[in-house]
Protein backbone atom coordinates (compact mmCIF):
# COMPACT_ATOMS: atom_id res chain seq x y z
CA UNK A 1 0.00 0.00 0.00
CA UNK A 2 1.40 3.38 -1.02
CA UNK A 3 1.83 6.02 1.70
CA UNK A 4 -0.98 8.57 1.91
CA UNK A 5 0.06 12.24 1.93
CA UNK A 6 -2.36 14.84 3.22
CA UNK A 7 -2.34 18.66 2.88
CA UNK A 8 -1.14 18.81 6.50
CA UNK A 9 1.89 16.81 5.49
CA UNK A 10 2.87 19.36 2.82
CA UNK A 11 2.53 22.53 4.91
CA UNK A 12 5.46 24.77 5.79
CA UNK A 13 7.08 24.16 9.19
CA UNK A 14 7.56 27.55 10.86
CA UNK A 15 8.58 25.75 14.06
CA UNK A 16 12.00 25.19 12.44
CA UNK A 17 12.57 28.88 11.76
CA UNK A 18 14.57 29.47 14.95
CA UNK A 19 17.26 27.06 13.69
CA UNK A 20 18.14 29.34 10.77
CA UNK A 21 17.30 32.78 12.22
CA UNK A 22 19.89 35.54 12.69
CA UNK A 23 20.02 35.14 16.48
CA UNK A 24 20.09 31.37 16.28
CA UNK A 25 22.47 31.02 19.26
CA UNK A 26 20.06 32.88 21.55
CA UNK A 27 17.05 30.87 20.36
CA UNK A 28 18.88 27.57 20.70
CA UNK A 29 19.98 28.41 24.25
CA UNK A 30 16.45 29.42 25.31
CA UNK A 31 14.87 26.32 23.77
CA UNK A 32 17.55 24.07 25.23
CA UNK A 33 16.93 25.39 28.75
CA UNK A 34 13.14 25.10 28.49
CA UNK A 35 13.49 21.54 27.10
CA UNK A 36 15.86 20.60 29.94
CA UNK A 37 13.31 21.84 32.48
CA UNK A 38 10.59 19.94 30.61
CA UNK A 39 12.56 16.73 31.11
CA UNK A 40 12.65 17.55 34.83
CA UNK A 41 8.82 17.69 34.74
CA UNK A 42 8.74 21.47 35.08
CA UNK A 43 6.50 22.66 32.26
CA UNK A 44 5.41 26.31 32.71
CA UNK A 45 8.30 28.77 33.11
CA UNK A 46 8.40 32.50 33.75
CA UNK A 47 10.75 34.73 31.66
CA UNK A 48 12.85 35.47 34.75
CA UNK A 49 13.49 31.75 35.26
CA UNK A 50 14.46 31.28 31.61
CA UNK A 51 16.80 34.28 31.70
CA UNK A 52 18.51 33.18 34.92
CA UNK A 53 19.00 29.67 33.61
CA UNK A 54 20.48 30.76 30.25
CA UNK A 55 22.64 33.41 31.92
CA UNK A 56 24.02 30.82 34.37
CA UNK A 57 25.35 28.74 31.44
CA UNK A 58 27.59 31.63 30.37
CA UNK A 59 27.29 30.89 26.66
CA UNK A 60 25.78 34.28 25.71
CA UNK A 61 27.67 37.47 26.44
CA UNK A 62 25.77 40.60 27.55
CA UNK A 63 22.43 38.80 27.37
CA UNK A 64 19.64 40.85 28.98
CA UNK A 65 16.16 40.12 30.29
CA UNK A 66 14.63 42.34 27.58
CA UNK A 67 16.34 40.22 24.90
CA UNK A 68 15.04 37.10 26.61
CA UNK A 69 11.47 38.47 26.54
CA UNK A 70 11.84 39.30 22.85
CA UNK A 71 13.19 35.82 22.10
CA UNK A 72 10.33 34.14 23.94
CA UNK A 73 7.75 36.13 21.98
CA UNK A 74 9.49 35.31 18.68
CA UNK A 75 9.48 31.61 19.54
CA UNK A 76 5.83 31.90 20.47
CA UNK A 77 5.10 33.47 17.09
CA UNK A 78 6.77 30.59 15.27
CA UNK A 79 4.71 28.06 17.22
CA UNK A 80 7.49 26.67 19.41
CA UNK A 81 6.02 28.01 22.67
CA UNK A 82 2.57 28.47 24.10
CA UNK A 83 1.87 31.09 26.78
CA UNK A 84 -0.65 31.93 29.47
CA UNK A 85 -1.15 34.98 31.63
CA UNK A 86 0.67 34.85 34.97
CA UNK A 87 -1.28 37.07 37.35
CA UNK A 88 -0.81 35.16 40.59
CA UNK A 89 2.50 36.80 41.52
CA UNK A 90 1.45 40.42 40.85
CA UNK A 91 1.87 42.71 43.89
CA UNK A 92 0.17 45.77 42.33
CA UNK A 93 -2.35 46.65 39.63
CA UNK A 94 0.39 48.05 37.41
CA UNK A 95 2.41 44.86 37.69
CA UNK A 96 -0.69 42.81 36.87
CA UNK A 97 -1.49 44.93 33.81
CA UNK A 98 2.03 44.39 32.36
CA UNK A 99 0.78 40.99 31.12
CA UNK A 100 3.32 38.73 32.68
CA UNK A 101 3.33 35.34 30.95
CA UNK A 102 4.44 31.79 31.48
CA UNK A 103 5.72 29.70 28.57
CA UNK A 104 5.29 26.03 27.66
CA UNK A 105 6.86 23.92 24.88
CA UNK A 106 4.51 22.84 22.07
CA UNK A 107 4.49 19.18 20.86
CA UNK A 108 6.32 20.16 17.65
CA UNK A 109 9.06 21.90 19.64
CA UNK A 110 9.53 18.89 21.91
CA UNK A 111 10.08 16.59 18.93
CA UNK A 112 12.45 19.10 17.33
CA UNK A 113 14.57 19.31 20.48
CA UNK A 114 14.60 15.53 20.77
CA UNK A 115 15.81 15.33 17.19
CA UNK A 116 18.54 17.90 17.83
CA UNK A 117 19.60 16.05 20.98
CA UNK A 118 19.94 12.85 18.94
CA UNK A 119 21.85 14.64 16.17
CA UNK A 120 24.40 15.91 18.67
CA UNK A 121 25.25 12.30 19.55
CA UNK A 122 25.71 11.17 15.94
CA UNK A 123 29.37 10.41 15.19
CA UNK A 124 28.89 8.03 12.26
CA UNK A 125 26.38 5.57 10.94
CA UNK A 126 26.64 3.33 14.00
CA UNK A 127 24.21 0.43 13.91
CA UNK A 128 24.76 -3.23 14.72
CA UNK A 129 23.93 -6.70 13.43
CA UNK A 130 22.06 -8.42 16.25
CA UNK A 131 20.28 -11.76 15.83
CA UNK A 132 18.32 -11.43 19.10
CA UNK A 133 15.69 -9.35 17.30
CA UNK A 134 14.83 -12.37 15.17
CA UNK A 135 14.00 -14.34 18.32
CA UNK A 136 11.68 -11.57 19.52
CA UNK A 137 9.92 -11.35 16.15
CA UNK A 138 9.58 -15.14 15.96
CA UNK A 139 7.99 -15.39 19.42
CA UNK A 140 5.53 -12.55 18.67
CA UNK A 141 4.43 -14.02 15.32
CA UNK A 142 4.16 -17.49 16.86
CA UNK A 143 1.89 -16.03 19.54
CA UNK A 144 -0.26 -14.43 16.83
CA UNK A 145 -0.66 -17.82 15.10
CA UNK A 146 -1.65 -19.59 18.32
CA UNK A 147 -3.60 -16.98 20.31
CA UNK A 148 -4.85 -14.29 17.93
CA UNK A 149 -8.45 -15.34 18.55
CA UNK A 150 -7.96 -15.47 22.33
CA UNK A 151 -6.12 -12.21 23.06
CA UNK A 152 -7.45 -10.48 26.16
CA UNK A 153 -7.94 -6.69 26.06
CA UNK A 154 -4.54 -5.01 25.97
CA UNK A 155 -2.55 -8.09 24.96
CA UNK A 156 -2.78 -7.55 21.20
CA UNK A 157 -1.41 -3.99 21.32
CA UNK A 158 1.47 -5.08 23.56
CA UNK A 159 2.31 -7.89 21.14
CA UNK A 160 2.17 -5.53 18.14
CA UNK A 161 4.32 -2.84 19.77
CA UNK A 162 6.93 -5.42 20.80
CA UNK A 163 6.87 -7.02 17.32
CA UNK A 164 7.12 -3.83 15.28
CA UNK A 165 9.66 -2.17 17.57
CA UNK A 166 11.97 -5.20 17.25
CA UNK A 167 11.48 -5.25 13.46
CA UNK A 168 12.09 -1.52 13.07
CA UNK A 169 15.16 -1.49 15.33
CA UNK A 170 16.65 -4.54 13.61
CA UNK A 171 16.16 -3.05 10.14
CA UNK A 172 17.54 0.39 11.04
CA UNK A 173 20.57 -0.98 12.92
CA UNK A 174 21.44 -3.40 10.11
CA UNK A 175 21.08 -0.71 7.42
CA UNK A 176 23.26 1.71 9.42
CA UNK A 177 25.95 -0.90 10.06
CA UNK A 178 26.19 -1.98 6.42
CA UNK A 179 26.33 1.70 5.39
CA UNK A 180 29.14 2.33 7.89
CA UNK A 181 31.27 -0.37 6.23
CA UNK A 182 30.96 1.47 2.90
CA UNK A 183 31.62 4.95 4.37
CA UNK A 184 34.71 7.04 3.65
CA UNK A 185 35.93 6.67 7.24
CA UNK A 186 35.74 2.87 6.96
CA UNK A 187 37.60 2.94 3.63
CA UNK A 188 40.38 4.99 5.22
CA UNK A 189 40.52 2.74 8.29
CA UNK A 190 40.73 -0.42 6.14
CA UNK A 191 43.80 1.04 4.44
CA UNK A 192 45.77 1.33 7.72
CA UNK A 193 47.95 -1.32 9.33
CA UNK A 194 45.82 -1.31 12.48
CA UNK A 195 42.92 -2.80 10.55
CA UNK A 196 44.65 -6.21 10.49
CA UNK A 197 44.11 -6.53 14.25
CA UNK A 198 40.36 -5.95 13.82
CA UNK A 199 39.87 -8.06 10.71
CA UNK A 200 39.26 -11.42 12.40
CA UNK A 201 36.75 -10.05 14.92
CA UNK A 202 34.86 -8.18 12.21
CA UNK A 203 34.68 -11.19 9.91
CA UNK A 204 33.53 -13.45 12.76
CA UNK A 205 30.88 -10.87 13.71
CA UNK A 206 29.54 -10.73 10.14
CA UNK A 207 29.62 -14.51 9.73
CA UNK A 208 27.76 -14.99 13.03
CA UNK A 209 25.05 -12.62 11.80
CA UNK A 210 24.72 -14.47 8.47
CA UNK A 211 24.29 -17.77 10.34
CA UNK A 212 21.65 -16.22 12.62
CA UNK A 213 19.98 -14.67 9.58
CA UNK A 214 19.75 -18.00 7.80
CA UNK A 215 18.46 -19.89 10.85
CA UNK A 216 16.15 -17.29 12.38
CA UNK A 217 14.93 -15.01 9.59
CA UNK A 218 13.86 -17.80 7.26
CA UNK A 219 11.92 -19.33 10.14
CA UNK A 220 10.04 -16.02 10.41
CA UNK A 221 9.34 -16.18 6.68
CA UNK A 222 7.70 -19.59 7.11
CA UNK A 223 5.63 -18.35 10.06
CA UNK A 224 4.33 -15.35 8.09
CA UNK A 225 3.34 -17.52 5.15
CA UNK A 226 1.14 -19.59 7.45
CA UNK A 227 -0.86 -16.56 8.65
CA UNK A 228 -3.80 -16.17 6.29
CA UNK A 229 -5.75 -13.01 5.54
CA UNK A 230 -8.54 -13.95 7.96
CA UNK A 231 -6.23 -14.47 10.93
CA UNK A 232 -4.34 -11.28 10.08
CA UNK A 233 -7.56 -9.22 10.04
CA UNK A 234 -8.68 -10.64 13.39
CA UNK A 235 -5.29 -9.80 14.93
CA UNK A 236 -5.14 -6.24 13.53
CA UNK A 237 -8.76 -5.60 14.59
CA UNK A 238 -7.86 -6.53 18.17
CA UNK A 239 -4.80 -4.25 18.01
CA UNK A 240 -7.03 -1.44 16.71
CA UNK A 241 -9.54 -1.98 19.53
CA UNK A 242 -6.77 -1.78 22.14
CA UNK A 243 -5.37 1.38 20.52
CA UNK A 244 -8.78 3.09 20.45
CA UNK A 245 -9.43 2.09 24.08
CA UNK A 246 -6.46 4.15 25.31
CA UNK A 247 -7.63 7.33 27.05
CA UNK A 248 -6.53 10.51 25.25
CA UNK A 249 -6.82 14.12 26.32
CA UNK A 250 -6.17 15.41 22.81
CA UNK A 251 -7.72 14.62 19.47
CA UNK A 252 -5.89 11.74 17.84
CA UNK A 253 -6.07 9.85 14.59
CA UNK A 254 -9.35 8.43 13.37
CA UNK A 255 -9.98 4.64 13.51
CA UNK A 256 -9.71 4.47 9.74
CA UNK A 257 -6.31 6.18 9.77
CA UNK A 258 -5.10 3.83 12.49
CA UNK A 259 -6.34 0.83 10.49
CA UNK A 260 -4.43 2.02 7.40
CA UNK A 261 -1.24 2.44 9.47
CA UNK A 262 -1.56 -1.05 10.96
CA UNK A 263 -2.05 -2.64 7.52
CA UNK A 264 0.89 -0.65 6.19
CA UNK A 265 3.07 -1.86 9.06
CA UNK A 266 2.06 -5.49 8.53
CA UNK A 267 2.73 -5.20 4.78
CA UNK A 268 6.16 -3.72 5.51
CA UNK A 269 6.96 -6.65 7.80
CA UNK A 270 5.77 -9.22 5.26
CA UNK A 271 7.53 -7.55 2.32
CA UNK A 272 10.81 -7.36 4.29
CA UNK A 273 10.87 -11.09 5.00
CA UNK A 274 9.01 -12.55 1.99
CA UNK A 275 9.15 -9.96 -0.81
CA UNK A 276 6.84 -10.04 -3.80
CA UNK A 277 6.83 -11.14 -7.42
CA UNK A 278 8.50 -7.94 -8.65
CA UNK A 279 11.35 -7.58 -6.16
CA UNK A 280 13.54 -9.63 -3.87
CA UNK A 281 12.81 -9.47 -0.16
CA UNK A 282 14.83 -7.11 2.03
CA UNK A 283 15.97 -10.23 3.90
CA UNK A 284 17.66 -11.55 0.73
CA UNK A 285 19.26 -8.17 0.01
CA UNK A 286 20.57 -7.89 3.59
CA UNK A 287 22.11 -11.36 3.42
CA UNK A 288 23.74 -10.49 0.09
CA UNK A 289 25.05 -7.15 1.42
CA UNK A 290 26.50 -8.85 4.52
CA UNK A 291 28.33 -11.44 2.42
CA UNK A 292 29.68 -8.65 0.19
CA UNK A 293 30.88 -6.84 3.32
CA UNK A 294 32.75 -9.98 4.42
CA UNK A 295 34.41 -10.21 1.00
CA UNK A 296 35.35 -6.54 1.15
CA UNK A 297 36.96 -6.89 4.58
CA UNK A 298 38.94 -9.93 3.47
CA UNK A 299 40.11 -8.18 0.28
CA UNK A 300 41.28 -5.16 2.27
CA UNK A 301 43.21 -7.38 4.69
CA UNK A 302 44.86 -9.26 1.80
CA UNK A 303 45.94 -5.99 0.18
CA UNK A 304 47.46 -4.80 3.46
CA UNK A 305 49.36 -8.05 3.92
CA UNK A 306 50.69 -7.95 0.36
CA UNK A 307 51.77 -4.34 0.81
CA UNK A 308 53.51 -5.24 4.07
CA UNK A 309 55.37 -8.10 2.41
CA UNK A 310 56.23 -6.00 -0.66
CA UNK A 311 57.69 -3.18 1.43
CA UNK A 312 59.86 -5.42 3.63
CA UNK A 313 63.53 -4.43 3.60
CA UNK A 314 66.00 -7.15 2.58
CA UNK A 315 69.10 -5.04 3.23
CA UNK A 316 70.39 -7.07 6.19
CA UNK A 317 69.86 -10.35 4.34
CA UNK A 318 71.70 -9.09 1.28
CA UNK A 319 74.59 -7.78 3.37
CA UNK A 320 74.94 -11.18 5.09
CA UNK A 321 74.83 -12.90 1.69
CA UNK A 322 77.51 -10.56 0.34
CA UNK A 323 79.80 -11.44 3.23
CA UNK A 324 79.28 -15.14 2.46
CA UNK A 325 80.36 -14.60 -1.13
CA UNK A 326 83.37 -12.53 -0.01
CA UNK A 327 84.60 -15.37 2.19
CA UNK A 328 84.70 -17.90 -0.69
CA UNK A 329 88.00 -18.52 -2.51
CA UNK A 330 86.74 -20.94 -5.16
CA UNK A 331 84.57 -19.90 -8.12
CA UNK A 332 82.86 -23.30 -8.17
CA UNK A 333 81.76 -22.86 -4.56
CA UNK A 334 80.44 -19.40 -5.43
CA UNK A 335 78.36 -20.96 -8.26
CA UNK A 336 76.91 -23.51 -5.85
CA UNK A 337 76.01 -20.79 -3.31
CA UNK A 338 74.35 -18.74 -6.05
CA UNK A 339 72.37 -21.79 -7.15
CA UNK A 340 71.14 -22.32 -3.58
CA UNK A 341 70.20 -18.67 -3.11
CA UNK A 342 68.88 -17.56 -6.51
CA UNK A 343 67.93 -20.87 -8.14
CA UNK A 344 68.49 -21.90 -11.73
CA UNK A 345 68.95 -19.38 -14.53
CA UNK A 346 67.07 -18.86 -16.72
CA UNK A 347 63.75 -20.25 -15.43
CA UNK A 348 60.78 -20.94 -17.70
CA UNK A 349 57.12 -21.11 -16.68
CA UNK A 350 54.97 -23.67 -18.49
CA UNK A 351 51.21 -23.33 -18.52
CA UNK A 352 48.71 -26.04 -19.40
CA UNK A 353 46.31 -28.69 -18.12
CA UNK A 354 47.67 -30.79 -15.27
CA UNK A 355 46.53 -34.37 -15.80
CA UNK A 356 46.99 -35.87 -12.35
CA UNK A 357 46.61 -39.60 -11.79
CA UNK A 358 45.66 -39.26 -8.11
CA UNK A 359 44.06 -36.69 -5.80
CA UNK A 360 46.14 -37.60 -2.76
CA UNK A 361 47.55 -34.51 -1.04
CA UNK A 362 50.65 -36.37 0.15
CA UNK A 363 51.56 -37.72 -3.31
CA UNK A 364 54.97 -36.57 -4.54
CA UNK A 365 55.40 -34.82 -7.86
CA UNK A 366 58.18 -37.22 -8.80
CA UNK A 367 55.86 -40.22 -8.51
CA UNK A 368 53.47 -38.97 -11.19
CA UNK A 369 53.72 -39.46 -14.94
CA UNK A 370 55.28 -36.54 -16.83
CA UNK A 371 53.12 -34.29 -19.01
CA UNK A 372 54.71 -33.87 -22.43
CA UNK A 373 54.50 -30.35 -23.90
CA UNK A 374 55.68 -29.25 -27.32
CA UNK A 375 57.75 -26.06 -26.93
CA UNK A 376 58.27 -23.79 -29.88
CA UNK A 377 61.66 -22.09 -30.15
CA UNK A 378 61.88 -18.31 -29.89
CA UNK A 379 65.01 -18.10 -32.00
CA UNK A 380 64.76 -15.93 -35.13
CA UNK A 381 67.05 -18.28 -37.08
CA UNK A 382 65.00 -20.43 -39.42
CA UNK A 383 65.93 -24.11 -39.38
CA UNK A 384 65.31 -26.12 -42.53
CA UNK A 385 65.02 -29.43 -40.63
CA UNK A 386 62.35 -28.25 -38.18
CA UNK A 387 59.13 -30.23 -38.42
CA UNK A 388 55.78 -28.48 -38.38
CA UNK A 389 53.66 -28.95 -35.29
CA UNK A 390 50.47 -30.90 -35.99
CA UNK A 391 47.15 -29.15 -35.44
CA UNK A 392 45.50 -30.22 -32.23
CA UNK A 393 42.07 -31.76 -32.42
CA UNK A 394 39.55 -32.13 -29.61
CA UNK A 395 36.85 -33.94 -31.56
CA UNK A 396 37.07 -37.07 -29.36
CA UNK A 397 36.67 -35.06 -26.13
CA UNK A 398 33.83 -33.01 -27.61
CA UNK A 399 32.00 -36.13 -28.72
CA UNK A 400 32.40 -37.77 -25.32
CA UNK A 401 31.15 -34.62 -23.58
CA UNK A 402 28.22 -34.44 -25.99
CA UNK A 403 27.26 -38.04 -25.24
CA UNK A 404 27.43 -37.27 -21.53
CA UNK A 405 25.13 -34.25 -21.87
CA UNK A 406 22.64 -36.16 -24.03
CA UNK A 407 22.51 -38.95 -21.46
CA UNK A 408 21.95 -36.40 -18.70
CA UNK A 409 19.15 -34.69 -20.67
CA UNK A 410 17.48 -38.06 -21.32
CA UNK A 411 17.59 -38.95 -17.63
CA UNK A 412 16.11 -35.59 -16.69
CA UNK A 413 13.38 -35.83 -19.34
CA UNK A 414 12.47 -39.35 -18.20
CA UNK A 415 12.18 -38.15 -14.60
CA UNK A 416 10.05 -35.13 -15.63
CA UNK A 417 7.69 -37.37 -17.61
CA UNK A 418 7.53 -39.78 -14.67
CA UNK A 419 6.56 -36.94 -12.32
CA UNK A 420 4.06 -35.59 -14.87
CA UNK A 421 2.26 -38.95 -14.91
CA UNK A 422 1.93 -38.80 -11.12
CA UNK A 423 0.30 -35.34 -11.36
CA UNK A 424 -0.02 -33.59 -8.02
CA UNK A 425 1.89 -35.72 -5.58
CA UNK A 426 3.16 -35.22 -2.04
CA UNK A 427 6.58 -36.28 -0.78
CA UNK A 428 5.08 -39.08 1.31
CA UNK A 429 3.33 -40.55 -1.77
CA UNK A 430 6.44 -40.78 -3.97
CA UNK A 431 7.87 -44.20 -4.80
CA UNK A 432 11.46 -45.15 -4.06
CA UNK A 433 13.69 -42.84 -6.15
CA UNK A 434 17.13 -43.31 -7.58
CA UNK A 435 19.94 -41.23 -6.13
CA UNK A 436 20.07 -38.96 -9.19
CA UNK A 437 16.28 -38.53 -9.10
CA UNK A 438 16.46 -37.59 -5.43
CA UNK A 439 19.12 -34.96 -6.13
CA UNK A 440 17.06 -33.56 -9.02
CA UNK A 441 13.91 -33.40 -6.86
CA UNK A 442 15.75 -31.50 -4.12
CA UNK A 443 17.07 -29.08 -6.75
CA UNK A 444 13.48 -28.47 -7.89
CA UNK A 445 12.37 -27.74 -4.32
CA UNK A 446 15.28 -25.33 -3.85
CA UNK A 447 14.48 -23.44 -7.06
CA UNK A 448 10.77 -23.21 -6.21
CA UNK A 449 11.33 -21.93 -2.66
CA UNK A 450 13.71 -19.27 -3.99
CA UNK A 451 10.88 -17.61 -5.97
CA UNK A 452 7.80 -15.84 -4.68
CA UNK A 453 5.51 -17.71 -7.10
CA UNK A 454 6.91 -21.11 -5.98
CA UNK A 455 7.19 -22.20 -9.65
CA UNK A 456 9.78 -22.39 -12.44
CA UNK A 457 9.88 -23.65 -16.03
CA UNK A 458 12.40 -26.21 -17.29
CA UNK A 459 14.30 -25.98 -20.58
CA UNK A 460 11.76 -28.34 -22.19
CA UNK A 461 8.83 -26.15 -21.18
CA UNK A 462 7.54 -28.10 -18.19
CA UNK A 463 6.16 -26.03 -15.30
CA UNK A 464 7.28 -27.25 -11.88
CA UNK A 465 5.02 -26.03 -9.04
CA UNK A 466 5.51 -26.40 -5.30
CA UNK A 467 2.81 -26.11 -2.63
CA UNK A 468 3.86 -25.67 0.99
CA UNK A 469 1.51 -27.50 3.40
CA UNK A 470 -0.32 -25.45 6.01
CA UNK A 471 0.37 -27.99 8.74
CA UNK A 472 3.89 -28.75 9.91
CA UNK A 473 3.81 -32.46 9.01
CA UNK A 474 6.99 -34.35 8.19
CA UNK A 475 7.35 -36.90 5.42
CA UNK A 476 10.03 -39.41 4.42
CA UNK A 477 11.60 -39.12 0.97
CA UNK A 478 12.72 -42.67 0.11
CA UNK A 479 15.61 -43.30 -2.27
CA UNK A 480 18.11 -46.03 -3.05
CA UNK A 481 20.86 -44.37 -1.01
CA UNK A 482 18.76 -43.75 2.11
CA UNK A 483 15.75 -41.92 3.55
CA UNK A 484 15.38 -38.17 4.14
CA UNK A 485 12.89 -36.65 6.61
CA UNK A 486 11.51 -33.33 5.32
CA UNK A 487 8.30 -31.32 4.99
CA UNK A 488 5.45 -32.95 3.08
CA UNK A 489 5.58 -30.65 0.03
CA UNK A 490 3.09 -30.99 -2.84
CA UNK A 491 4.83 -31.13 -6.27
CA UNK A 492 3.09 -30.76 -9.64
CA UNK A 493 4.64 -31.12 -13.11
CA UNK A 494 2.55 -29.85 -16.02
CA UNK A 495 2.71 -27.95 -19.29
CA UNK A 496 5.21 -30.03 -21.26
CA UNK A 497 2.68 -31.54 -23.65
CA UNK A 498 1.50 -28.11 -24.82
CA UNK A 499 5.05 -27.07 -25.71
CA UNK A 500 5.90 -30.29 -27.57
CA UNK A 501 2.54 -30.50 -29.30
Amino acid sequence: MDPIITPAGMRAVPELSYLTAINVARYRAVMKFIYTEYQRLKYWLRPEEVYEGVHAWGVLESYTLEQCLSDLESLKGWGNLASRHDGGRALSVEEYMRKKSQYLLTPYAIEIERMLESLEKVKGYGGSLETTYFDTITSCIHEVRLRAMEFAPGEAIRNWEKLYEAFKTMHENAADFIASIHSIQAEEMMATEGFLALKDNLVNYLQHFVKGLQSGAYKIEGQLQRIGDGLREVYLDKVLEDEIAKPRLEEGKSPEELRVELHQGWNNLKRWFIGDEQEFSELTLLERATKEAIAKVVRSAVRLQERRRGGMSRRNDLEALGRKFAQLDNLEEAHKLAAYVFGLFPSRHLQGQDERSTERADASTWDEMPNVRLIRTRSRKRSSKSASEPMRTYSVKREAYREQLLLQFEEERAFVEKMEELGKVQIAELPVLKSKERMRLLQWIGRCTATASRTFITADGYRISLTIPNQELDAVLRSEDGNLTMRNYMIEVAGGETIHG
